[in-house]
């Protein structure tokens, strides 16, 4: 069987955790030491979904397009957006602005005209003691996007395969 092939943009500010996600997710590893994002980096990923009621199974390629922040963003926008079937919107749990700063991302998708699925992953969720984004606020903006909201850790591989697997069942559905 063929598998559906399906672009994947990480959307949010530098050292949210968007590189660590994906690294998790692909390669289900996490490093410590951050390492900066220079231009974009393209991983792949297959996930294997089955339809509950049809019992039927989905081959999907998910071509994870992690770019640097906001910066680098303004300037790629559109190539980097072009032919996204869904995006992971980052936030960090530490760092409030972060999660306000997410709708300077969503502008620029209103006005290239993407409609997709969008999966909001609130991530550092291990630094409990740090966390200054309140569940409230997180849901409030998850609900204005129409888009699920995960708490997610890459350390401690908290919620990370099911925030991308939503997300990858959405796009099917879209």
């Amino acid at each position: 069987m063929a598998a559906i092939t399906k672009k994947v943009c990480l959307l949010g500010d530098f050292a949210v955790g968007k590189t660590s996600l994906v690294r998790r997710f692909v390669y289900s590893i996490f490093e410590d030491r951050y390492l900066a994002t220079i231009g974009v980096r393209v991983s792949r990923k297959v996930l294997h979904l089955v339809d509950a009621t049809t019992d039927s199974e989905t081959t999907l390629l998910l071509m994870l397009w992690d770019i640097a922040g906001s910066d680098v963003f303004s300037r790629m926008r559109a190539s980097y957006l072009r032919g996204a079937g869904g995006a992971v919107l980052v936030c960090d749990l530490t760092r409030p602005e972060t999660l306000s700063n997410l709708k300077e991302y969503l502008v620029v998708l209103r006005d290239l005209n993407i409609d997709i699925p969008l999966v909001l992953a609130a991530n550092k969720c291990d630094l409990i003691d740090q966390v200054q984004l309140s569940t409230t606020a997180l849901a409030d903006f998850a609900t204005s996007l129409s888009a699920a909201c995960y708490l997610t850790s890459a350390k401690d591989n908290i919620a990370v395969d099911v925030a991308f697997e939503h997300l990858g069942r959405l796009m099917l559905a879209h």
